[in-house]
């Protein structure tokens, strides 16, 4: 009899080549033993409950049919319908997709809302096509995926290259299929369709939340720290204005367009009306060029990685001089880097807990689009920095308990939920 393999993969995944899946897996690996007798229901957590994959065919603007893969993964829905965003990205992979999903079912659960774990995307560059065309794209993948999303089934959100004007057309195509409007059926909406206020700067606020408290247990006076920061659209940007508006200095920020300094502080306010003009932080006039490589050897305070996945991994994870990193992306650190971080006394806020921001104020817009009762935005910013602070708490303790770190803390606190739920729902039939 053969020896069974560390994880039962899905025939439709390489072994050799697991991606972000992979990640993920080592990251459930680390936690089970953590699990007690919900250990036995762990392989739930290792496959999705459905993964849907779909082909976009459109029509461009000059006549040609061109298809686009797109993806809608479910990982699981034992607390709640499925959350989570569409991205538009040229390198988007089943793999990358289906960890995300996870990732969302971690993080819904570590913030104790009463959502599953989803996520889609279509592997594409958005920057190739025209408005019009997006638009085609946007609307034939909605109706495509349409028979498993639903407000109370499956609920998209913004994620990389999507936006409010997204989440619009995919609300109107899901409406125009149902014969009826349904506003709760994404969220990230624009205000005039049931969007929410304060959801588009959430996900930085949370990062900007959860850093403060961060700071308070490592003695750190966030007035007065130094800040550097990956990723400079919602996320970033936000999180960076925060920081500047409270005294920080803002030392560095980087982007894809490459890496702006200044020792005495950036002014983020001027960066970002700088970024919006010309696309990226490259040519600020108020600051200096600094090469990739040595944006992450910079001392600091607080790290923000708040681009893409993998950022930090095992040839920059020994070359980081930062006192907290706080992820505002998702899986921006590998675990190889997270080991080589805890090592060199580096705190690392785990994204399923620092970005959970975005997430919580969808939740508070499909609550109040279900109500059809709306909240006042300092309403929504009091309940969002209530939930992160909270969720902060109950992951700190965990993490003193056990003397882990909050990654694998925030995971214990997710997958005993997840867990949980799926142990007292039992297996039907």
């Amino acid at each position: 009899m053969s020896d069974k393999p560390a994880h039962a993969l899905p025939s439709y995944l390489d072994a050799e080549h697991l991606g972000p899946w992979g990640v993920y897996l080592q990251q459930v690996d680390r936690v089970t033993p953590y699990l007690g007798p919900l250990a036995r229901w762990v392989e739930t957590l290792k496959r999705p409950k459905r993964a849907l994959i779909v082909d976009v065919p459109i029509e461009l603007d000059n006549g040609t049919v061109a298809h686009f893969e797109g993806y809608r993964v479910q990982h699981n829905t034992s607390r709640g319908p499925g959350k989570g965003g569409v991205r538009f990205h040229q390198d988007v992979t089943l793999s990358e997709v289906m960890a995300l999903a996870a990732w969302m079912s971690v993080k819904n659960a570590a913030v104790n809302l009463p959502y599953g774990g989803a996520k889609g995307g279509i592997r594409v560059d958005p920057r190739l096509l025209s408005q019009s065309e997006l638009e085609r794209m946007t609307r034939r993948y909605t109706s495509e995926i349409g028979v498993i999303i639903g407000p109370t089934k499956d609920i998209p959100a913004p994620d990389v290259n999507t936006n409010a004007q997204t989440m619009a057309w995919m609300m109107d195509t899901y409406s125009m299929n149902e014969g009826s409007t349904a506003t709760g059926v994404v969220t990230g909406k624009p205000i005039s369709l049931g969007g929410s206020l304060g959801r588009v700067e959430a996900t930085g606020r949370g990062v900007f939340v959860t850093a403060c408290e961060a700071a308070r247990d490592c003695n750190i006076d966030v007035s007065k720290a130094r800040v550097i920061v990956q990723g400079f659209g919602n996320v970033g940007g936000t999180a960076a204005r925060l920081f500047h508006e409270l005294g920080a200095k803002v030392l560095a920020v980087q982007d894809h367009t490459g890496t702006v300094y200044n020792p005495a502080g950036l002014d983020v306010h001027k960066l970002l009306s700088h970024v919006s003009q010309t696309g990226g932080v490259s040519g600020f006039s108020d600051g200096q060029v600094l090469d990739n490589a040595q944006f992450w050897e910079l001392e600091t305070d607080f790290l923000i990685p708040a681009a893409l996945e993998s950022q930090i991994n095992i040839t920059n994870a020994n070359k980081v001089r930062a006192k907290i990193v706080v992820e505002g992306a998702n899986g921006p650190t590998t675990p190889e880097a997270d080991d080589i971080l805890r090592e060199n006394g580096i705190l690392v806020v785990p994204d399923v807990l620092a970005n959970a921001g975005g997430v919580t104020v969808s939740y508070f817009e499909w609550v109040q689009d279900f109500s059809s009762f709306f909240w006042s935005e300092e309403e929504i910013n009091q309940r969002l920095e209530r939930l992160m602070r909270e969720a902060y708490a109950a992951v700190s303790q965990t993490a003193k308990e056990h003397k882990i770190t909050l990654r694998t803390a925030a995971f214990i606190v997710a997958c005993t939920r997840i867990l949980q739920a799926r142990q007292v729902r039992g297996l039907y039939p």
